[in-house]
């Protein structure tokens, strides 16, 4: 059995906001905001609504259509909501540390839900503890919340710019006080975060524009890296906390994280496949009879290499959609018994063909090295092995669950090494220039797990674990 999530990278979650300023069902948005945003976290969700000054908020373990029905929904009735979807990579995956989380202080209740990681909430977190201040969760977030809290006596304006200032790492922040939806972006832009707005002046910030088209917004603008949105029963204001800032999204975004549909930083994601799957055939060519792709996030590269070769696409590989976080494993007696429950090969496609097989990235080669078997196993003549991103040979310390080199194919091994692993005839990376050739290069991106280069430092101690092979 392939598990084509088990060699993947991992983001940490998908954030969505909504200030209505007339009577709408907010939760209901918000839900279907976070079902559109569901690829970004499966672990858990979240919903916090505010009403007359009260926020309530539902959350719990698994994916939107576990923890939400229509019973639970129907209670959450306000006018601003903000919710989470969750992948853990700082705090453990648990019900305790699911998002948004909700907090009492001195100016009423506020909840907020982040998507990135922070780099030196240790030190704040033993700092604020060293003052009095109690935690109930492992996550950088509360950290975040218990910033924000600590200082609302200056208004929550100024609180939440003094603790964005004090962070550093990668957020896409959104906050839910008892009148204001704030939305916060990192000075970086590492993580994406964007504007809707509604016919009656309503707004919505989120993720990812699929979101805002999941729930009928239009959408305004990408928040700028280093800004801060305040939306109220007033409008929508900017306040801008970090005097240098360049967008340096995470190219990841680009190539696996977000959905075809979105568009990022005046970005198409589809578009940037596309063309990083031309720019692949142009640099490693080969001759074949067929290009398929590895569901789904290698569709469209696949797309892209067959137009650019002119070889025939097709599908190689069937997925199964109905495969759920619930599902049961099969025994290690079922899988020496080829139970092929989450993909399978399209042996009529495939049998006697020289076969191009397009995937968006190569992390621990586990999943990769499956594949050829199964296309072999297919009656493959030949398997060419194409990823349309470069090699990944550095650990990640904004969001993406990549801890050490030590997991890392790319960062241990040569290509042809790999290529052994995998057992494929051929294999070959996009480059880091077509890469960014592919994204017409309107912008800097974040390429530390790509170079080794990072928009922000962390703190020694973490770059040396990180690093360590």
């Amino acid at each position: 059995m392939i598990d084509l999530e088990q060699d993947k990278l991992k983001e940490e979650c998908g954030v969505f906001g909504i200030f209505s300023n007339r009577n709408i069902d907010v939760s209901h948005l918000t839900y279907y905001g976070l079902y559109a945003l569901q690829h970004r976290g499966q672990e858990s969700a979240g919903i916090a609504v505010c009403n007359n000054g009260k926020i309530d908020v539902h959350k719990g373990m698994g994916l939107v259509t576990d923890v939400f029905d229509n019973d639970s929904l129907d209670k959450m009735v306000g006018n601003s909501a903000i919710g989470h979807v969750r992948y853990s990579t700082t705090g453990g995956s648990c019900a305790n540390n699911a998002q948004p989380i909700v907090n009492e202080f001195e100016l009423g209740s506020i909840a907020l839900a982040h998507n990135g990681n922070l780099v030196n909430t240790d030190i704040i977190r033993e700092l604020l503890q060293y003052g009095g201040t109690s935690f109930e969760t492992s996550i950088d977030t509360e950290v975040v919340l218990k910033l924000i809290a600590k200082n609302a006596k200056k208004g929550i304006e100024n609180a939440v710019a003094d603790a964005i200032q004090a962070i550093k790492g990668s957020f896409a922040i959104v906050i839910l006080t008892e009148d204001k939806l704030i939305g916060v972006r990192d000075p970086n832009g590492i993580r994406p975060l964007c504007i809707g707005k509604f016919d009656d002046n309503s707004y919505v910030m989120c993720s990812e524009t699929c979101a805002l088209d999941a729930v009928g917004a239009e959408f305004v603008r990408d928040v700028n890296p280093g800004e801060i949105v305040i939306i109220d029963k007033e409008g929508i204001k900017s306040i801008n906390f970090a005097e240098k800032t360049k967008c340096e999204t995470c190219v990841f975004e680009y190539i696996y994280f977000a959905r075809p549909d979105s568009v990022i930083d005046g970005i198409s994601v589809y578009n940037s496949r596309e063309l990083a799957g031309e720019e692949l055939y142009r640099e490693a060519p080969v001759e074949a009879d067929m290009v398929i792709g590895v569901p789904d996030s290698g569709l469209a590269a696949a797309t892209g290499y067959a137009k650019a070769s002119g070889i025939p696409y097709g599908i190689g590989l069937i997925k199964n959609r109905y495969v759920g976080r619930t599902f049961i494993s099969p025994t290690q007696e079922l899988r020496e018994k080829a139970v092929a429950v989450k993909l399978n090969p399209l042996k009529v496609n495939i049998e006697g063909k020289r076969i191009v097989i397009i995937d968006d990235s190569i992390v621990r080669g586990t999943t990769s090295k499956k594949l050829v078997d199964i296309l072999r196993k297919a009656g493959a003549k030949e398997i060419h092995f194409r990823v349309s991103s470069p090699i990944i040979k550095y650990p990640c310390y904004f969001g993406i669950n990549i801890a050490s080199r030590n997991e890392l194919i790319g960062g241990n091994k040569t290509v042809e090494e790999i290529r052994d692993f995998i057992g494929a005839d051929s294999l070959a990376y996009l480059s880091i220039d077509s890469l960014l050739k592919s994204l017409g290069k309107k912008n800097n991106f974040c390429l530390g797990c790509l170079k080794g280069v990072y928009p922000v430092s962390a703190p020694m101690e973490v770059e040396k674990e990180r690093f360590e092979v």
